[in-house]
């Protein structure tokens, strides 16, 4: 099984160019702003999943394809971010239970490596979300540019995933990598520029109030005037 499926290629290879630079468009900013953005990809990837799900199995059910996609769509992007947790949790399971099956094929037990990584999943959430993310982003830049290339005849491009798949799956890997960087430095980058700007909102209004003080004091700590007596003389 390789990241880049010369199989997804052979039916992907007619899109227009314009899906295909879409599609790269789209890969790029789910690289490098995925976790700045994940509730909108989380609601967008929930929402477009439960359409199709609704369209292609819809008449199975007995209901219209469209009224259940529509249907399946909205009630998916209402629960996204309520499921987001579980979703975190599944994915972080089928990981470790991927990971651990390459790595040792006799270990078995399923359930304790999927519950483990679903564990860990929950704990790492900020930095499991920017690796799928920018996993998500680099495949999806795979598949755009080979299919563009490929509607541009610049190359075969099942073909050619066919006789790299292994140096693909590498490149996707590390690309995938990089992008995990570049999101955990961008967004300790939006942290603290949130914090200064926090800090000099805070510095302001204490400024401020210490101006507000000073003048208070400075207006009942004054000498009294002849006309502040005036009142007095006529009580008298």
């Amino acid at each position: 099984m390789h990241l880049v499926a010369p199989d997804i290629l052979a039916e992907a290879r007619g899109l227009s160019v314009a899906l295909s630079g879409t599609g790269v468009a789209v890969g790029l900013l789910l690289w490098l702003l995925g976790w700045r953005g994940h509730r909108f990809w989380i609601v967008l990837a929930a929402t477009v999943t439960a359409g199709v799900v609704g369209l292609c199995s819809g008449s199975a059910y007995g209901a219209q394809p469209l009224v259940a996609a529509l249907l399946l769509a909205v009630a998916a992007g209402a629960l996204a971010l309520a499921l987001v947790r579980v979703v975190a949790f599944v994915a972080g399971g089928v990981a470790a239970w991927m990971a651990v099956h390459a790595v040792l094929p006799s270990w078995d037990e399923p359930v304790v490596t999927f519950l483990s990584g679903g564990l860990v999943g929950l704990a790492l959430f900020r930095v499991w979300t920017m690796a799928l993310t920018s996993l998500s982003g680099t495949l999806l830049i795979a598949y755009s540019s080979l299919c563009l290339l490929d509607r541009l005849d610049k190359l075969d491009a099942a073909a050619w995933a066919d006789g790299h798949a292994t140096a693909l799956d590498w490149a996707c890997l590390a690309t995938a990598a990089v992008g995990l960087v570049v999101q955990f430095v961008l967004d300790r980058r939006r942290q603290r520029a949130l914090r200064e700007k926090q800090d000099a909102a805070r510095e302001a209004e204490a400024r401020k109030r210490q101006a507000a003080s000073l003048a208070h004091a400075s207006r009942s700590r004054r000498k009294p005037a002849l006309w502040d007596w005036v009142p007095l003389r006529r009580a008298s």
